[in-house]
């Protein structure tokens, strides 16, 4: 459901999973990110486009932050290469600009936030369909927290957060923080 229209262009964040991507909003100019919905994952990155590219049309957004899943320690692992990667398939497709936000432990602090995942009937073990539904709510909280992350960090006037990249996949030697 599209947030009410407020003439303000808007950013998108999306928390990019496996089956499924959880997209969020926002102003532009910093108002709260909101859980807007979940999409399903194409078969092709051309599919993930069409998708989005509606949304992206729908909510008149002017840019996408994409959560960027680092390991505990700050260095991109495989996932983090699986999101670039993915990224870099559907970014001129999107035609806004494409951003990045650390998104560690962004998806438990959406289950903390929604709670635990209703019982089935009779408090029996919930179905596959409440199933579903829970992790695609989760899925849409994680992206509003990357969003909102991203959006406090502007407003913080900090520069975008460059991950650290494990040595062997690094081309230049990184700075040391400090």
């Amino acid at each position: 459901m599209p947030l009410p229209d407020t003439g303000a262009q808007r950013i998108l964040g999306l928390d990019l999973g496996e089956r499924r991507i959880g997209v969020a909003v926002a102003d532009a100019d910093g108002g709260l990110a909101t859980p807007l919905l979940t999409v399903r994952r194409g078969r092709t990155p051309e599919a993930d486009v069409d998708a989005l590219a509606r949304i992206i049309a729908a909510e008149r957004a002017v840019e996408v932050v994409v959560g960027l899943p680092l390991d505990a320690s700050g260095i991109e692992g495989s996932q983090a290469s699986i999101t670039r990667a993915w990224v870099a398939a559907v970014a001129d497709g999107l035609g806004v600009p494409v951003a990045f936000r650390d998104e560690r432990l962004s998806s438990h602090l959406a289950e903390d936030r929604l709670g635990p995942m209703k019982r089935g009937r009779s408090g029996g073990p919930p179905t596959r369909a409440q199933r579903g539904r829970y992790r695609e709510r989760i899925d849409r909280e994680a992206a509003a927290i990357i969003l909102q992350d991203e959006l406090d960090a502007r407003a913080r006037g900090e520069r975008p957060v460059r991950p650290r990249v494990h040595p062997s996949r690094a081309d230049p030697p990184l700075e040391s923080p400090g």
